[in-house]
Formats: C-alpha cells, structure tokens, sequence
C-alpha cells in the first residue's frame, strides 16, 4: 500500500512539473473564467467610480513580488475620472505592494460591491469589476487630480475592465 501511494505521489508530483511552464505563462486576469458569468452585474466608468467611492465592498490590490510571487492585499482606494480616463487613487505607506507598483508599474485591482443580502438578492459579491491598471507619474494628471507628487498616493490609469467572473 505504501509502495502504491508512494508511486501515486510521485506519479503527480511530474504531472505538476510538466505542467508548470504553461501555468507560469496564464494571465489571470483574461483567462481567470472562460465565461462570463456575471457580465449583466459589471460595472464601469462613473458607475464603477460612483460606487469604488462609496468606500463599501471588497477591495484588492495584486501586485507582482520581485522573485515573481502574486501579492494581494485589502486596502481602499479611490477613483476619479479625468478627461474620459478613470484612475485609481492608491495611499499606501511602505510596503510590499507599494515597492511592487513603484517597481513594475501595472498591477490588477477588484472591486465588489457588498451583496444587498434581501431574499431576492445573490448573497454573494456579483457587482464590481476586475481592472488591470498602470501607474502614471504624469505631472500635469497628478495635478489635476491634486495628488501630491513623490507623496504617499500613488495614482494608477485603468487600463481594462471586466466582470467579476
């Protein structure tokens, strides 16, 4: 018996290994689901802004470690809209995901709206939007959008928006 779990286990530890290469290369944020499952609940432009600044639901910010390791984490963020471009407004203090963004430049943000948790309501988040989004060290954007620069806010252009999932 432990000859064949011995086996199992090793059967499945090149299985992983085979498939390794091709899991680096996934994009998570186009590839995440192969259907839209909430496409009717997305939301975006002044909607998505409206409701990102009514600082209720789930926000998460991924960023990329410098070894290539996923970072995410929970913080608030703001969103303005400038010339028809909407931008996230991100203070951060020194961390890791602040040194991600400063470092790479992109990362992918989600916003969910809190389920309205009636009985006729999904008592899950199905309204929000993934947004994949680049840093701007534009001055003239920086100030219009009165964010100090070489502060504590980052501000990041949204770049690509999709449903939850």
């Amino acid at each position: 018996m432990k000859r064949m779990t011995l086996r199992l286990v090793m059967l499945l530890m090149a299985a992983l290994m085979a498939c390794a290469p091709a899991m680096a290369e996934v994009d998570a944020f186009t590839s995440a689901s192969v259907t839209d499952f909430y496409g009717d609940n997305a939301l975006a432009g002044d909607e998505l802004m409206n409701a990102i600044n009514s600082f209720s639901g789930f926000y998460l910010v991924c960023t990329t470690n410098p070894d290539g390791s996923a970072n995410a984490g929970y913080f608030i963020y703001g969103c303005a809209e400038l010339d028809g471009k909407y931008y996230l407004k991100m203070g951060l203090a020194e961390n890791q995901s602040r040194q991600n963004l400063l470092t790479n430049g992109e990362g992918v943000a989600v916003y969910a709206a809190t389920p309205a948790g009636g009985e006729e309501d999904q008592l899950y988040a199905v309204s929000g939007a993934r947004m994949r989004f680049t840093v701007t060290t534009d001055a003239d954007v920086l100030a219009a959008l009165e964010v100090e620069e070489g502060g504590s806010t980052i501000v990041c252009e949204i770049t690509e928006t999709k449903s939850l999932g």
